[in-house]
């Protein structure tokens, strides 16, 4: 239980990622945030698959609330941090009244395209969503965090943001700003309490990546033959680095990727 009585908040929760995140682990073995003991604050654009996330928390009798957001609106995150802090405990019958971690993880990828190929809308909207998103969600949580003194975030990240991947120049770029943004805000609030640190996740069997994988005629055992322990990773492990990253355990990491991809990098 070591996220035990913390407020997290997760972005991008009702699939994938996020929702192995912001979940109840049904097993030991799998440390969501719920897993963990913390009450879970998450959002997504996406509303009915947001509460179906939210059902599978509460159905464990953990403390969630959904918040339908676009990281890419500042009044939507806004509103997001304020009710993240401000809500109320059902056990207890008071508000949480803080902010003790974030998992900053919404974003979108794009059709696996040439550079000269790419159209300027698409690269707009995933600059706006994977960086300017992030931006936003760090500015509004860093805010909550300073006036308790301590706090730990961490942004999704990819591979990508460590290495490049032809076709896919925009998401390789916004992924790099997320590494920027998470290496630089680390150095601003080390001293105030505010960890910040990142992870960096290779192939991972989720719908995206289904998505992405369709897109260049490959399946997840092509994928998986690409990494060094000859498969793609599950969202659950991803879940876990998280976790530890926002706990006391990782107490003297800011700063840093983590990247949790079989291998894939160290070739």
């Amino acid at each position: 239980m070591i996220l035990q009585d913390k407020v997290a908040l997760v972005t991008g929760g009702a699939s994938g990622i996020g929702r192995a995140t912001a979940t109840l682990a049904v097993s030991v073995e799998q440390h969501a945030f719920g897993a963990a003991g913390a009450k879970v604050v998450f959002s997504d654009i996406r509303g009915v698959e947001g509460e179906e996330t939210a059902d599978l928390i509460r159905e464990t009798g953990a403390e969630c609330l959904f918040v339908k957001s676009d990281v890419s609106s500042e009044a939507d995150v806004r509103d997001l941090v304020q009710k993240a802090t401000l809500a109320v405990s059902a056990k207890q019958r008071a508000t949480y009244g803080k902010l003790d971690c974030a998992f900053n993880n919404a974003g979108i990828d794009l059709v696996v395209t040439p550079l000269h190929e790419q159209l300027i809308e698409d690269f707009d909207q995933i600059m706006s969503i994977n960086a300017r998103g992030l931006f936003l969600c760090m500015k509004y949580e860093i805010q909550q965090m300073l006036i308790q003194g301590a706090g730990a975030i961490v942004n999704n990240s990819s591979t990508n943001g460590l290495v490049a991947l032809s076709g896919i120049s925009p998401y390789v770029a916004s992924k790099h700003a997320v590494m920027g943004l998470t290496r630089s805000a680390a150095l601003d609030y080390a001293k105030q309490g505010i960890r910040i640190n990142a992870v960096n996740p290779g192939p991972i069997a989720t719908d995206l990546m289904a998505r992405s994988a369709g897109q260049m005629g490959i399946t997840f055992d092509d994928l998986g033959s690409m990494v060094s322990m000859g498969r793609i990773g599950q969202a659950t492990e991803i879940a876990q680095a998280v976790v530890f990253l926002c706990s006391d355990a990782a107490s003297y990491i800011t700063g840093q990727p983590l990247a949790i991809d079989g291998g894939y990098t160290a070739n």
